[in-house]
């Protein structure tokens, strides 16, 4: 099968959080079952390239016209990379924003980003199916769909369109419509209306063939007011054609047996090598380590995006009360500015016992999964989550929420049994956390039932292989939708 990614980022070419690693993970292992996938995105700063095959596409964006290009990068895995070429557009600092908010001409940006991907499906690789993601490209089902109705090239173009976050929806003004030259019929209640604004990813979610998203319990939550974002009567609408698949993790990047990026490898079968990454993560911090008690202290990770959505209000609400118990705690990412102050603030008034990094690095973000003891993701929602996967792996213990793909991946750790990964806590409430945190680290006070967890969860395999196959299984049935029945068959 041939299969084109539609995509605002992907590994290695480009990332601001998960959607860019399911990007390089999911494709790669396409290939590896012998389907060909090629792989469509914005050419930002610093994507080099390999050729330019489409010079100049003409794009129609309400009172101006734009010519991007279409180019080809390099080959990674099997996989196929091309890019949109339009620098006005893409070479910028960053994808989607900067710290004064979202960019303006975003609608513009990805209208063109979308009708490009329609225009390289019919000049340079047209495909058995399309598979789209997110906002940014929700639009691709809808102009096939509208505007290409009528087109013979792509009109029966299958296409499935994966949410990874219900939350970002591309949600603008009315008046975008006309700038990104989108015909005014779209701006109805079965299109692209949303309480008089235009919101893309409802577009695409009443267009494309088959939706799917990121885990199977977020499938239902965001069927439900809470979790549905003001889409959940539209997805209760297509709950027919959504899936929940799990997202994999990439264990040949993410592995302690073979990671070249930490101090010293180790497997379940022999934890000695994490004693050592612990030492380095500290020393990496400025935190002591050279005491036999500077090691035995608990070590908390954190990996993540600064954002209300990940539990940073939780951690404000107890910071106090977590630092004084007998731990060390880490923190990488940025975001909001309240949690990155929140982290700086925390690594000044416990010099000894908290350190901060804010910013994205990724050889640190290895060096915390392999040397922490714990890894903390109090999600207020969650769709799928990599980190508390990859911490599995490596033998350091999630302490989750027990929403979406966290509640998916982690099962909760019963001392009778000795069955369990981790440990989860239900109520959206710092006092919930911070028991849940206790009850974790009584568990760690014990050696031998300490190692049973990490090696439960290092036995945990949550490989792409799987998940693989359940998208090839909803590209076929994509497929099959777009197939024009003969008149007096049966449907079945």
């Amino acid at each position: 099968m041939k299969i084109l990614f539609v995509a605002s980022e992907g590994l290695p070419y480009s990332k601001t959080g998960g959607l860019g690693d399911v990007v390089q993970a999911l494709p790669k292992a396409l290939v590896e079952m012998g389907h060909q996938v090629a792989v469509l995105l914005p050419r930002y700063r610093g994507n080099k390239i390999t050729s330019t095959l489409v010079s100049s596409v003409t794009v129609s964006l309400g009172d101006q016209i734009r010519f991007p290009s279409i180019a080809e990068g390099v080959s990674v895995a099997g996989v196929r990379y091309f890019f949109v070429d339009d620098p006005g557009y893409f070479e910028r600092e960053h994808p989607y924003g900067d710290k004064s908010g979202d960019y303006p001409d975003n609608a513009e940006r990805f209208t063109e980003f979308s009708r490009v991907a329609i225009e390289f499906a019919k000049r340079v690789l047209l495909p058995d199916v399309i598979h789209c993601h997110d906002w940014q490209t929700a639009l691709v089902p809808v102009l096939l769909r509208t505007q290409h109705a009528n087109d013979p090239a792509v009109r029966s173009l299958p296409v499935v369109l994966t949410i990874h976050n219900l939350a970002y929806q591309g949600i603008f003004p009315q008046s975008a419509l006309r700038k990104a030259g989108l015909p005014a019929n779209l701006f109805s209640f079965d299109a692209l209306e949303f309480y008089g604004r235009i919101n893309f990813l409802k577009g695409g979610l009443l267009f494309a063939d088959y939706l799917s998203t990121v885990g199977r319990r977020y499938a239902k939550e965001i069927q439900t007011p809470e979790y549905g974002a003001g889409l959940e009567g539209v997805i209760l609408q297509r709950a027919d054609r959504l899936v929940g698949i799990l997202n994999g993790a990439d264990y040949s990047i993410w592995n302690p047996e073979s990671d070249k990026l930490i101090a010293q490898n180790y497997s379940s079968q022999n934890l000695e090598g994490k004693k050592a990454c612990k030492k380095d993560l500290l020393k990496t911090f400025r935190l002591p380590s050279d005491k036999p008690k500077d090691l035995e202290r608990p070590l908390i990770g954190i990996v993540s995006r600064f954002a209300d959505q990940k539990g940073f209000d939780l951690i404000a609400q107890i910071a106090s009360e977590m630092m004084n118990e007998n731990l060390s705690l880490v923190a990488l990412g940025n975001g909001q500015p309240e949690y990155e102050n929140l982290f700086k603030l925390l690594a000044q008034t416990y010099p000894a016992s908290a350190g901060a990094k804010i910013g994205y690095d990724d050889a640190l973000a290895h060096k915390i999964q392999a040397g922490a003891d714990i890894f903390l993701m109090p999600s207020r929602y969650e769709p799928c989550g990599l980190n508390q996967m990859y911490s599995l792996r490596y033998g350091t213990v999630p302490v989750v929420r027990a929403t979406g793909g966290l509640d998916d991946t982690i099962q909760n750790f019963d001392p009778q049994t000795q069955q369990g990964t981790g440990f989860k806590f239900e109520e959206y409430d710092g006092n919930a956390l911070l028991e849940c945190l206790r009850t974790t680290l009584k568990m760690y006070q014990s050696e031998n039932t300490w190692q049973t967890i990490q090696r439960n969860g290092m036995a945990k395999d949550f490989s792409w292989k799987t998940s693989a196959a359940s998208y090839v299984t909803l590209y076929e049935a994509a497929k099959r939708s777009r197939i024009p029945r003969v008149a007096g068959t049966s449907k079945n």
